[in-house]
């Protein structure tokens, strides 16, 4: 019997010594996943590729970028709120995966506010009200007098439901009174892709992926979103110049980690994505995709987060929006 005892009290005292040993592992002692919850190809890929670089170069481990789109971007944050608490998955959130879908989701896999701890924004995106080149106007008034004089007759893309050209979209139909046809697409590039080729015939998309075709004429830039014209744009209006009031906006990324990640872990990843947010080619490469840089605190983070969520409910609301 004692011979037992002694054997049940050594096979305890090793269980009991193995979370004592993860809890003082060297952190990171691994690759850390960061998922991107968007299509390959977009500005937030472009981001999350040169911040990720950055995070390798500070602690030691290889950060390995997973592509998982869908839903918005819902589906990519569900999985990282849904992983281990353990630091080693962090995740890009936006405008929509964090508010928008709130408002179109009856029922959300995660809680924004809840399930995610804030680690830093990432970035700030203008945003282009464009056209294909074929639709015949040059102004946002011809553009509403067109859509007027066909209800339903024009469409307008998205990377999907709930993101920030969805909700731009909606938007911009609550504030002129036209009537548009929403086509949600799997990321901002597919989307951009077919409005080149004319499958659909607008989108107040991001900067980053719109400029290169606007620079070869195969779109048109209308107006921009934001409250001053863009450098890379002089010419074009912005939306309260061309007569538009009320809609000034900007996409917006952040990084989150698992709700319940040590405050250690949280620490050390916060610093090494905000270091190399603050470094100097890192904000070049940002600058050169027409947006900037913005890390902030957590608690900046999720303030942004609920003003966010607050406004698309209320935008939601004032327009009818469904999920198509």
């Amino acid at each position: 019997m004692r011979r037992r005892e002694f054997a049940g009290l050594g096979l305890l005292a090793i269980g009991l010594a193995r979370p004592a040993l993860a809890q003082g592992e060297r952190f990171p002692a691994r690759p850390i996943r960061w998922v991107l919850p968007y299509a390959p190809g977009g500005p937030s890929d472009a981001f999350s590729r040169a911040v990720g670089r950055g995070v390798t170069e500070r602690l030691g481990q290889p950060v390995i970028v997973d592509s998982r789109p869908g839903a918005g971007g819902v589906l990519g944050l569900e999985a990282v709120a849904k992983a281990p608490p353990d630091g080693y998955t962090v995740g890009v959130g936006g405008t929509g995966s964090l508010a928008g879908a709130l408002s179109l989701m009856p029922q959300m896999p995660y809680d924004p506010l809840k399930d995610f701890a804030p680690l830093t924004m990432m970035a700030a995106v203008p945003e282009i009200l464009a056209i294909n080149a074929r639709v015949p106007a040059r102004t946002v008034a011809e553009l509403v007098a067109l859509a007027k004089s066909k209800p339903g007759g024009l469409s307008f893309g998205s990377g999907g439901n709930g993101t920030g050209p969805h909700l731009a979209g909606e938007l911009l139909r609550l504030r002129t009174g036209i009537d548009m046809v929403h086509v949600p697409y799997r990321g901002a590039a597919p989307a951009t892709t077919d409005l080149v080729a004319g499958q659909i015939q607008m989108m107040i998309g991001e900067a980053p992926a719109l400029l290169p075709f606007i620079q070869s004429g195969d779109l048109r830039a209308l107006a921009v979103t934001t409250g001053a014209r863009l450098p890379a744009l002089p010419d074009v209006p912005t939306l309260a110049e061309a007569g538009v009031r009320d809609l000034e906006l900007e996409n917006w990324y952040c990084v989150l980690a698992p709700a319940a990640v040590p405050a250690d872990r949280l620490n050390l990843l916060r610093g090494a994505i905000t270091d190399t947010l603050k470094d100097a080619e890192v904000q070049r490469i940002f600058a050169s995709q027409g947006a900037s840089a913005a890390p902030s605190t957590p608690e900046a983070l999720m303030s942004r987060i609920r003003q966010e969520i607050s406004r698309w409910a209320e935008v939601s609301r004032a327009a009818g929006t469904q999920a198509n």
